[in-house]
């Protein structure tokens, strides 16, 4: 069978690329569905949910994602990314569906905790897509662009959500935003296919996906297999040995990785759930209806996600290390996060958007590539285990910041001067950036690619 050409190869290869990206759009407004339409379920004549009732119900969520990371993680590096994905959309495109049949808090809760650990399976699941399709000098792009998809999703659910809960009632929001999921499934079912198992890539085009490889495999081809290539074999059909998380969490480049998520996730949440109160706050903004000020931000974070992909990527082509140009990129964004410390010294709401947009952008920029590092310095059948951990680590500490984001305003609340409380955290926000890329330093100062 002929094999595709250069061209039509690489048009696949960024298909791959959008489908990622629409799974993390779906995977957002999935999770937000609920948060967006709080008001109605606390009714009265409805669920009389407390905020106590809430909270709980969202810290179910959050522990089932950081459980769920870290099963996932290790799972897809046995079944593969492809059944991998399909476990995982089905797992949380039917939770989704599920809240529309709950009739008791209790009911609820469960609904969420298998939303969390079916929607833990896609970060996992798309980074190692991305090691198994793209070389290192690619990656960084390739995951910027499906990461923005978080962003599309925060902006979409916000008016698709209000619109059929409005028309339809409440239920159909679940009922129709989860069966975005399974329609996604039929196009990954369809067209996804992993390199060694693609009936028509070439040698050529093989060799430029592993073109940044330590070693190149080189194993025979098992009798009775078909195969692309020899090297294609070995890298699907040759067994790897079972790693351990003992064996991962005994080398240096994943804590680098764990330090990396774990003091810069919880920025990210902060900025999603209490940018609105803030401008509320301080601003007197109403949020019954649209404002520029959120969608400009929501917009710079999709433009920093593509734009640090972009840039760590263009340093590799113009001939700069892997891990110089990783490590520089990443300098660059946690330096970009630091202004937002001076966002309580003006009264000028756009200046305050101006930095604000610009910590998020860093943010993302910094999400692109510190995915990026995990398939950097671990072999492709490691990664998604090291995204697993990492991201449980990530998720840890986006539980557990809220609760201290809680505290810190309500004290400065009860003292009439809960702006004091929000400089305190801008001042974390701008700090936690260079703090984790001085850690990662230390860890793996040239990120060296890790032998298991």
């Amino acid at each position: 069978m002929k094999g595709m050409d250069s061209t039509t190869i690489g048009k696949y290869r960024w298909r791959i690329c959008a489908l990622l990206f629409f799974a993390t759009t779906i995977n957002y407004i999935d999770r937000q569905v609920i948060g967006l339409l709080k008001p109605i379920l606390m009714a009265p004549d409805q669920f009389n949910w407390t905020e106590k009732d809430f909270g709980g119900m969202m810290s179910a969520f959050a522990a089932a994602y950081a459980v769920g990371l870290l099963v996932f993680g290790r799972l897809v590096d046995r079944i593969g990314t492809k059944m991998g994905y399909i476990l995982s959309i089905i797992v949380w495109s039917i939770a989704a569906m599920a809240h529309a049949l709950a009739k008791t808090t209790f009911g609820f809760g469960m609904a969420r905790v298998f939303l969390g650990l079916g929607e833990s399976g896609n970060f996992p699941v798309a980074i190692k897509t991305v090691a198994e399709w793209f070389p290192k000098k690619e990656r960084a792009l390739a995951t910027g662009i499906f990461n923005s998809g978080a962003n599309i999703g925060a902006v979409i659910a916000p008016i698709v959500v209000p619109w059929l809960a409005g028309t339809y009632g409440w239920q159909h929001a679940f009922i129709w935003t989860g069966l975005i999921g399974f329609v996604w499934l039929i196009f990954w079912a369809v067209i996804y296919e992993i390199p060694a198992r693609h009936k028509k890539l070439t040698q050529a085009e093989y060799d430029h996906i592993h073109s940044d490889d330590e070693k190149p495999a080189t194993e025979e081809i098992p009798a009775g297999v078909k195969p692309v290539t020899a090297a294609a074999v070995a890298s699907a059909s040759a067994p790897h040995k079972s790693i351990s998380w003992k064996q991962l969490l005994g080398v240096k480049q994943t804590w680098a990785f764990v330090f990396g998520k774990l003091l810069t996730d919880p920025i990210w949440w902060f900025f999603l759930f209490w940018l609105p109160s803030y401008f509320a706050t301080t601003f007197n903004l109403d949020f019954k209806k649209p404002n520029l000020q959120l969608f400009v931000i929501y917009t710079a974070t999709t433009v920093g996600s593509i734009g640090g992909g972009y840039l760590s990527s263009w340093l590799i082509k113009s001939g700069w290390p892997v891990f110089k140009a990783r490590k520089t990129s990443m300098l660059l964004f946690a330096i970009c996060v630091v202004p937002i410390m001076f966002a309580k010294t003006t009264n000028n709401i756009w200046v305050v958007v101006g930095l604000i947009s610009l910590a998020a952008a860093a943010h993302q920029a910094w999400s692109a590539n510190i995915f990026t590092t995990a398939s950097d310095m671990f072999p492709k059948h490691a990664v998604s285990s090291v995204v697993g951990i990492g991201g449980m680590a990530g998720s840890i500490g986006g539980s557990l910041f809220p609760i201290f984001v809680g505290y810190l305003l309500d004290y400065y609340k009860a003292q009439g001067n809960i702006g004091a409380g929000y400089n305190i955290l801008f001042l974390i926000s701008g700090s936690m950036y260079l703090l984790a890329w001085l850690i990662m330093h230390l860890f793996a100062p040239r990120m060296e690619p890790v032998k298991l």
